[in-house]
């Protein structure tokens, strides 16, 4: 076990180390001057040139590669040049919206789409089983931003009953900060209020943000558990007298979660990614609202940071489902 984790430390070291270099790459290719954006438009050629040299951005691409790979060595990711502060700064102050979002919203695709595959495949054909089939279709087809849009006219705007957007009230006290989540905080701490407050203001933007997953997990755990439910053993279970309930939660279940867990894995990863465009629509504080403001001026260094932190988050979660294996599945070896 400790020399497969190793293995996939130094893999990830490698991966980790190719999307630096792209997103480098990319990030000079890049059609626009960030020094002159940070600089305005009424700047002298003067004034953005001091800023291009303060950043370094006067120096060849190659010394340019080779700094940031040492700053890098050194847990140094540059600095913006919009906001002036260091890039792992910035990113320890909005990474923790954008993974109490992620996480929320894949907590509400586990819990609401693994029994729902489960009912389709026990109703098979039948009612439950085609509603579910629409919703995934649907689920997978409808544009995050449509869907986001709209949850805001209705439930915001027209019912006023969830926030249109932000992370809490403007006027509410913020929690303690122990793990800077707002609900974990508030739950912690006691404060009921906070909690209830963060709960509404992240309701619309966690639901659209796992209604794509909803849908994979429905179609995955469906497919599997139909596969599971035929084999012999679970024939046998039954020819036995062994309760419908029993056979479904101890035996089958266990076995479907498998590849329900490569789909949870490769969910998180994607999500984190999708979180750009609903933070946008909901003003949610988090690294993609971050982004995307880095990317309307040109900065390019907090991109590449995010896209390294959300790069990274993807390997930590694809490790932790390969490691999960073991525990639904004992057959499983690690070489």
């Amino acid at each position: 076990m400790k020399q497969y984790i190793l293995k996939r430390f130094l893999f990830m070291a490698l991966s980790l180390f190719g999307l630096m270099t792209i997103t480098f790459i990319i990030s000079r290719v890049a059609p626009g001057d960030p020094a002159a954006l940070a600089a305005g438009p009424d700047a002298s050629h003067d004034m953005v040139e001091v800023i291009r040299k303060e950043f370094g951005l006067d120096k060849p691409v190659i010394v340019q590669y080779f700094n940031y790979i040492k700053g890098l060595l050194q847990g140094d990711l540059g600095r913006s040049i919009r906001t002036r502060r260091l890039v792992i700064d910035d990113l320890i102050r909005f990474f923790p919206a954008t993974f109490e979002l992620t996480v929320f919203s894949l907590f509400l695709a586990v819990i609401l789409g693994v029994p729902s595959g489960v009912l389709c495949a026990v109703y098979r054909d039948r009612f439950p089983d085609h509603a579910a089939r629409i919703f995934s279709v649907s689920g997978l087809a409808m544009p995050m931003f449509w869907l986001a849009l709209m949850l805001q006219l209705v439930f915001a705007l027209r019912f006023d009953v969830l926030p249109v957007g932000g992370r809490i009230d403007m006027l509410s006290e913020l929690p303690p900060k122990i793990t800077h989540l707002y609900l974990l905080d508030s739950i912690i701490t006691g404060k009921w209020s906070i909690f209830w407050d963060a709960l509404k203001h992240i309701m619309l933007p966690a639901v659209v943000l796992c209604f794509p997953a909803l849908a994979s997990i429905i179609r995955v755990n469906r497919a599997d558990m139909i596969e599971v439910l035929n084999k012999d053993y679970i024939i046998n279970a039954r020819a036995q007298g062994i309760s419908k309930f029993h056979i479904i939660s101890q035996y089958a279940l266990k076995n479907a979660m498998i590849p329900t867990m490569t789909m949870i894995g490769l969910r998180y990863g994607w999500m984190l990614g999708g979180t750009i465009l609903v933070e946008t629509v909901f003003d949610w504080p988090g690294i993609g609202l971050y982004a995307v403001q880095s990317a309307v001026s040109s900065d390019f260094q907090p991109i590449m940071g995010a896209t390294l932190l959300i790069g990274l988050n993807f390997m930590v979660a694809n490790l932790i489902v390969d490691l999960v294996y073991g525990v639904l599945d004992p057959r499983v070896r690690y070489d």
